[in-house]
């Protein structure tokens, strides 16, 4: 398991320009075999929290050691379905939230917000009290990428399930695999901030679970997160619940003037902002202010030409190979857990942390971008991932041509692979070789 780890966790803690030597601090332990899928989830799992464990102790100058517990990472990665309330369990996605047949494909939607709703249901046309069959219906009679276009025109969000050689082949597949998994910038020559004493100060503007994953690890770490919401756009009860532990939470109307005075009093006076909204939906309220580490998040990236678009962890696996891996192109799956929210949550929380430190020390308004799309192709493409062709080996012999099992017995200077294959059954001498 290290090995896998270390690789992960190496890879991550160099994208944030750790030093190397700190990875040596890390110790692995828990129960195996967690999250288990076609692709790595639980490396990525692992490695995310390592980085963010790493980030942490340096940003506090602690020596150390950090320890990454599997079941503690598995569990943390399903947060959402572990809450009760009262006993309740949560609702995680709407009964219009997932995977639905069309005429040449599959479509995954998302409609837990109710904002959402209405526009997948005018979109398509279906009476504002359409029901899962009326959905159905509507959908089953239009080709997949005819319900993507025409949701998202809508305001709406849905996604058409590619393989992933039709994710890598499409323009925004081909921007996010040129892309770094996160981009970390100094923009330009302001002073290092001075101790103060309080705790740190962080502006949080996100939604759903990656950003509020992140701002809830840095209230853990200390930090006095405060959380802004539109009044009239609330989080939905149980994702409050579960990502906003830690936090205080308000609501301001940045468009009204007096709301927007509060909130520029805020934010002169934050140490990091973290924003969560698809690229482009703040620029009008003018978020710069010296020495501030600021962290974009964003379903798919602010480039190419799905840059504006709106998106989440689910929707993500559909459109970039992910659900197509885990199941087929006739049948979708989907990770165990919605590992590239919470994978790109700790990864976030990393990054605001390194640059907070770097800041410390040599000043400098900060500026971190990262996407689900881009962990998404880091999961996919840049981790290790279990092959048996690696373990598998092949040789001509009296039963015709073989493909067998490698031993795992192995160990320096021991042989690689039997010296003879197998024979006819009963047709060997009854004797010792050598006489």
């Amino acid at each position: 398991m290290d090995n896998t780890v270390r690789t992960g966790t190496e890879s991550l803690w160099s994208v944030l320009g750790g030093d190397p030597a700190l990875v040596d601090r890390v110790e692995y332990s828990g129960v195996s075999g967690l999250l288990p899928a076609r692709l790595p989830v639980m490396d990525l799992a692992r490695a995310a929290v390592a980085a963010c464990s790493l980030a942490a102790v340096e940003h506090a100058g602690l020596p150390g050691p950090v320890r990454v517990d599997d079941g503690a990472v598995a569990t943390a990665f399903v947060s959402e379905r572990h809450l009760r309330v009262d006993g309740r369990a949560p609702v995680n996605f709407a009964p219009l939230s997932r995977f639905w047949r069309a005429a040449d494909g599959w479509v995954r939607t998302h409609a837990n917000y109710p904002h959402h709703e209405a526009a997948l249901l005018a979109a398509l046309g279906v009476p504002d009290s359409g029901s899962v069959e009326a959905v159905a219906a509507a959908i089953g009679e239009r080709k997949a990428v005819e319900v993507e276009t025409a949701v998202y025109a809508a305001g709406g969000l849905a996604v058409a399930l590619r393989t992933p050689g039709e994710w890598a082949a499409s323009e925004q597949g081909r921007e996010v695999a040129a892309r770094p998994l996160l981009t970390r910038e100094r923009l330009d020559e302001a002073a290092p901030r001075a101790g103060s004493g309080r705790p740190l100060r962080v502006l949080d503007l996100t939604r759903v679970i990656a950003g509020p994953v992140a701002t809830r690890t840095l209230a853990l770490l200390g930090a006095d997160v405060l959380r802004i919401d539109p009044p009239g756009n609330p989080e939905l009860p149980d994702q409050h619940a579960d990502t906003d532990v830690g936090k205080r939470t308000a609501a301001l109307d940045l468009d009204r003037p007096s709301d927007r005075r509060t909130f520029d009093e805020l934010l002169g006076s934050a140490d990091v902002l973290v924003t969560g909204y698809r690229p482009g939906a703040l620029d009008r309220f003018d978020l710069e202010r010296p020495g501030l580490v600021t962290a974009r998040l964003s379903a798919w990236g602010d480039y190419g030409p799905w840059g504006g678009r709106r998106g989440f962890d689910s929707l993500v696996q559909v459109a970039t190979g992910i659900a197509a891996v885990e199941g087929s192109a006739e049948e979708p799956g989907a990770l165990p857990a919605q590992a590239l929210d919470h994978g790109t949550g700790y990864l976030l929380a990393a990054a605001v942390l390194r640059s907070l430190t770097e800041q410390r020390a040599e000043g400098g308004s900060r500026l971190v971008r990262l996407a689900l799309a881009q962990t998404g192709h880091w999961l996919t493409d840049s981790l290790p991932r279990y092959s048996p062709e690696r373990y598998l080996a092949e040789s001509e012999g009296p039963l015709g041509r073989l493909r067998h099992a490698l031993s795992p017995v192995s160990y320096e200077g021991g042989p690689a692979n039997w010296s003879r294959p197998p024979g006819l059954a009963g047709a060997d001498a009854t004797e010792w070789l050598g006489g």
